[in-house]
């Protein structure tokens, strides 16, 4: 970083609560080029055994992103690896031509990784084999300390006072080779982050909300992947309008068809059929090819074999016997829609009610989103089964078996005794 790069960052801390009113912010810097320029990608072993090495040998926390295919690709793995580390530089890897990072994973155990969005890289770092022993998360450390905006970039301005190219982040990553922009925008991407770390680091400390923080990050870095969806089908846009449990199973068959040719293709199942084309099949039930044809999203430029796929999926929907027809919705793992409640059970409705207005007066005065003080879902179980004896240990209790973290137990917990005591 330059001279004038480390005073910009020394001076521009410029958050909700830190800002002077008055002050008029000054323009933000861009940042147009890596400090050591753009790092060489990494794609051979030879070449990751070199970076493996220098980060094992660097020191501090290690900036990580990930870049994936999104909407081009089947699946969600990464295309690209983003590091930094002090005394290590920055990395690009490319995980096509080094597939296996369990040994840079394993170089950097015990080190704190600074992630942005954590929870959304974490998935394809781990099916690479890395994943953090301690992390930092700096847009939770954004939504906790109060920032309005959140991405990368604009936690990159408003913190540090540097403006970030953002135009290549919805480009198609497994493209080969990466163009040269490209790979300067992904090296950019984790120059700053262990600048913008240690900035809201001293900020969440000076808000008392650091050790809220930490836990947060730890839970993150403890969480199990998550379970397969069941049902995934039923998450096609447009749903909502399926009513029939025929029409449903056409859904159904049309989403499998489309997930197998699409894993064995490697593309973005929204590119071999949308989600409206399903939906526009099991309203109408074709009966032929040439009804199916007719319909919207199975054009002219369709080929006769797949659209004789396509048909064959709504064919074996319509000739299902009605034992085999899926269920209208999916079986309820917790309380019923909170619309329900004032029919189904008014005092819980009441109960609810008061709870949610407490949550979002302290989250207002804490400056942090509702969900992040605690879960809505949280909430609502509580509120739908509370403990018999409401006391505070009780609901500490009930709210811990949810997943709560201590924190926000001690802050939630006062607040729904009340509201379960006064609405019982």
């Amino acid at each position: 970083m330059t001279d004038a790069q480390e005073t910009a960052a020394d001076t521009s801390l410029r958050t909700t609560g830190g800002a002077p009113p008055d002050d008029v912010a000054p323009a933000p810097i861009p940042l147009l080029e890596p400090r050591e320029g753009i790092p060489p990608v990494v794609a051979s072993d030879d070449a990751l055994a070199r970076v493996i090495a220098d980060f094992a040998a660097g020191s501090g926390p290690v900036a990580v992103d990930a870049e994936r295919a999104s909407g081009y690709r089947y699946g969600q793995r990464a295309y690209l690896v983003q590091l930094r580390r002090e005394g290590a530089g920055s990395a690009l890897i490319d995980p096509v031509g080094c597939p296996d990072l369990s040994g840079l994973g394993e170089a950097l155990r015990g080190a704190e990784w600074i992630l942005h969005a954590a929870t959304q890289d974490l998935p394809c770092l781990r099916e690479i084999g890395m994943t953090p022993t301690g992390l930092f998360d700096t847009e939770l450390a954004g939504r906790l300390a109060g920032f309005p905006r959140v991405g990368l970039g604009a936690m990159v301005e408003s913190v540090l006072g540097y403006s970030l190219e953002k135009g290549h982040s919805a480009v198609d990553w497994s493209t080969r080779p990466l163009p040269d922009p490209w790979l300067r925008y992904a090296a950019l991407d984790v120059e700053l982050l262990i600048d913008l770390r240690n900035a809201l680091e001293e900020e969440l400390d000076q808000q008392g909300k650091l050790e809220w923080a930490q836990e947060e990050f730890a839970a993150i870095a403890a969480a199990p992947p998550a379970p397969p969806r069941q049902d995934p089908w039923r998450r096609t846009s447009g749903m909502h309008k399926v009513r029939r449990r025929r029409q449903m199973a056409v859904v159904r068959e049309l989403w499998n068809t489309r997930d197998e040719v699409a894993r064995r293709r490697d593309i973005s199942p929204g590119k071999v059929l949308g989600d409206a084309a399903i939906i526009e099949a099991a309203l109408a039930l074709p009966a032929s090819l040439q009804a199916l044809t007719a319909l919207p999203g199975f054009g002219h430029r369709m080929g006769r074999r797949q659209l004789e796929q396509w048909q064959a999926a709504v064919d074996r929907a319509k000739e299902l016997p009605d034992m085999e027809l899926p269920q209208p919705g999916q079986p309820l793992t917790g309380p019923p829609p909170p619309r329900a409640w004032a029919d189904k059970d008014p005092v819980a409705a009441a109960r609810l009610s008061a709870a949610r207005a407490a949550v979002s007066e302290l989250a207002e005065r804490l400056h942090m989103p509702q969900e992040n003080l605690i879960t809505p879902d949280t909430v609502r179980r509580v509120c739908w089964e509370p403990p018999k004896d409401p006391t505070p240990d009780a609901v500490g209790h009930a709210l811990a078996g949810y997943g709560a973290r201590h924190w926000q137990i001690e802050q939630v917990a006062p607040l729904l005794v009340h509201a379960l005591a006064s609405e019982a």
